[in-house]
C-alpha cells in the first residue's frame, strides 16, 4: 500500500512540475549596443504587443523610448487583463522603470508601480527588462 502511495504522490509532483513548466513564458534575449534586452513573451500578449517588445530588443530608436537616461537597469510590467498595447496606445497601467541600480530595484519599481495602476484582475507580471552589459 505505502508503494502506491508513493507512486501516486511522485506522479501528481511531475504531473504539477510539468505543468508549472508549461506555463513559464519563452524569453527572448537581444544584445543591442552595449546591453542586453530580455523580452519576457507573456501568454495573454497580443502580436502587436510582442512586436513591439521585440522591436525594443532590435531598434536602438525604441529602446531609448524605454530606457530615456541610457544607463542603469529598466523594466517593464503589465497587467495581464489589461495587456500593454490597446488601440495603438500604451495602456496606462503599463509601467517602464529606468534607470536603477539593479535588475531587481527595476523589476520590483515597475511593478509596484503596475500594480498601483492598474484596475483590477491578476497582479502585473514583467514583459521587458534591460540590463547593461
Amino acid at each position: 500500500m505505502r508503494k502506491t502511495g508513493i507512486a501516486t504522490v511522485a506522479v501528481l509532483g511531475l504531473a504539477c512540475a510539468g505543468a508549472a513548466l508549461a506555463q513559464m513564458p519563452e524569453v527572448e534575449t537581444y544584445q543591442l549596443g552595449a546591453v542586453e534586452v530580455r523580452v519576457i513573451a507573456q501568454p495573454f500578449l497580443t502580436e502587436e504587443e510582442l512586436m513591439t517588445l521585440r522591436l525594443v530588443g532590435q531598434n536602438p530608436d525604441a529602446l531609448a523610448l524605454f530606457v530615456p537616461e541610457g544607463t542603469g537597469f529598466a523594466a517593464l510590467a503589465v497587467a495581464p487583463d489589461e495587456g500593454f498595447v490597446r488601440a495603438g496606445m500604451p495602456v496606462n497601467s503599463a509601467m517602464a522603470l529606468s534607470g536603477l541600480e539593479s535588475a531587481d530595484a527595476a523589476s520590483a519599481a515597475a511593478l509596484e508601480a503596475c500594480n498601483g495602476a492598474r484596475a483590477g484582475g491578476a497582479d502585473c507580471v514583467l514583459v521587458l527588462e534591460v540590463a547593461p552589459r
